[in-house]
């Protein structure tokens, strides 16, 4: 559960990095990429110990998995609250198909 909690936060940090600019387009690019840059320490500050904590039970690539699906929530969250876009239903698919190869993933074969 701490891997998922770290994860959790270093995504909200990273995904403010990546997408949070989008509603600052006037501000000078250079002064967004280093904010980003600054934005992006901090979550590396949570998702290096997430990953060196996690690997002691999942895989590599079962880490990089639960990563993303955590990415998709917070994502489809920080896109309505914060950019106000809509979660359009074909998004939505999308994402479950990638949740389904979560299923893939940590089934053992």
């Amino acid at each position: 559960m701490e891997t998922i909690l770290l994860l959790t936060v270093s995504n909200i940090f990273m995904t403010m990095a990546w997408y949070g600019h989008l509603r600052f387009k006037s501000a000078p690019l250079f002064l967004v990429i280093i904010i980003s840059w600054l934005i992006a320490f901090v979550e590396y500050c949570f998702q290096v110990p997430a990953n060196r904590i996690g690997h002691a039970q999942f895989s590599a690539a079962q880490l990089k998995t639960i990563q993303e699906v955590i990415t998709l929530i917070v994502f489809c969250v920080f896109s309505v609250t914060y950019l106000k876009e809509e979660l359009r239903w074909n998004y939505l698919a999308g994402f479950l198909l990638i949740i389904a190869a979560v299923v893939v993933i940590f089934k053992k074969w």
